[in-house]
């Protein structure tokens, strides 16, 4: 059974999906893997080249801040690269043959396709934000505007199989229960 593990920002979702792999549970990494494929994938360097310009690869090298320039010029830029980017994870994940992914924003790349499965993370949003701002040293309203621009947490919720709810307490209990699914 192909399972996912998504949640907003600052919810937690990679430290769980870190207390899983702790329980030898191999989990493909969507966010690493999408770096990875656009550093090394001559493929999909080529068809960022043709999109953004030539300038997205200095000597080799992505050219991060000439993307995101790219990116914030609009919506249709924004999906013109994922529509890029998400087949080539999204190919790159079955040929993985892992069983477990964690993908932040697995409804809005189409991903959840892909599973059979799927558990969110969540948390209270005063949680998420001072994490956000801990983490990444930014500000709360920096921190609310990341939060905001992501698929609401009520909505994710409402579409997963199971919610781990990682406000502080135990997550033992409630990992055991997901691990002993996968297994049976």
């Amino acid at each position: 059974m192909k399972t996912a593990i998504t949640g907003g920002i600052g919810s937690g979702k990679s430290y769980v999906c870190q207390i899983l792999r702790q329980q030898g549970i191999d989990i493909y990494d969507c966010d690493s893997a999408a770096k990875r494929l656009m550093r090394t994938s001559d493929e999909l360097k080529e068809q960022l080249k043709r999109l953004v310009g030539d300038s997205v690869y200095i000597d080799g090298q992505l050219n991060k801040p000439f993307l995101v320039q790219f990116l914030l010029a609009g919506e249709e830029n924004k999906r013109a690269v994922n529509g890029i980017v998400h087949p080539a994870v999204a190919r790159d994940f079955e040929a993985s043959g892992k069983e477990w992914m964690e993908c932040a924003i697995l409804f809005e790349s189409g991903f959840y396709h892909l599973v059979d499965r799927i558990i969110c993370v969540s948390a209270p949003r005063e949680l998420r934000i001072s994490r956000i701002m801990e983490r990444d040293g930014i500000t709360r309203s920096k921190a609310e505007e990341w939060i905001g621009i992501q698929m609401s947490q009520e909505e994710v919720e409402k579409r997963s199989h199971i919610v781990i709810n990682n406000d502080g307490s135990p997550l033992s209990p409630q990992l055991e229960k997901i691990t002993v699914k996968a297994e049976g």
